[in-house]
């Protein structure tokens, strides 16, 4: 049990980390990609509680709906990005542009930090948000693992 919480706790740590990075080499995120982060935090968070001891088989089964909940995120997001569907109108090409002034529209500023949710900015065969989904949903699994697997005492 304690191996399965460790693995699954150095994956979410394995991709916040990488979300940082590539924010780092200038991969600026969206709204949802930065939706996507705070499950992984609660994740980690979850499973070091869990490693310390706390209730060890509830913080796994937390952990676990924590992973689902940016499994779905990211898979919803790599929806929007191949226009499958909309995503939401704060983040989309289709948004609402109403408050913003005539020199608000035309400022280069304002243009280089809004990143679009529905643009896709890197991609290896899915998408970050793709990924984030498909590796995010093998560390669900994990969880449910490391939640119902007995511990047995040699």
């Amino acid at each position: 049990m304690t191996r399965l919480i460790a693995l699954a706790t150095s994956g979410h740590i394995g991709l916040l980390g990488g979300a940082f990075l590539f924010q780092l080499a200038g991969y600026a995120p969206c709204a949802m990609c930065l939706w996507q982060r705070w499950p992984h935090a609660a994740a980690i968070l979850l499973g070091v509680a869990a490693l310390a001891g706390v209730a060890p088989r509830a913080m796994a089964a937390l952990a676990g709906v924590a992973a689902l909940i940016t499994s779905g995120i990211g898979f919803f997001h790599a929806g929007v990005e191949q226009k499958w569907w909309d995503g939401p109108s704060s983040c989309t090409g289709g948004g609402d542009l109403s408050s913003l002034s005539a020199a608000d529209l035309l400022s280069t500023e304002i243009a280089d930090t809004i990143v679009m949710c529905d643009d896709i900015v890197w991609q290896l065969g899915l998408t970050m948000a793709g990924w984030n989904g498909v590796l995010s949903l093998a560390l669900a699994g994990i969880w449910v693992l490391a939640a119902t697997r007995r511990v047995t005492h040699g």
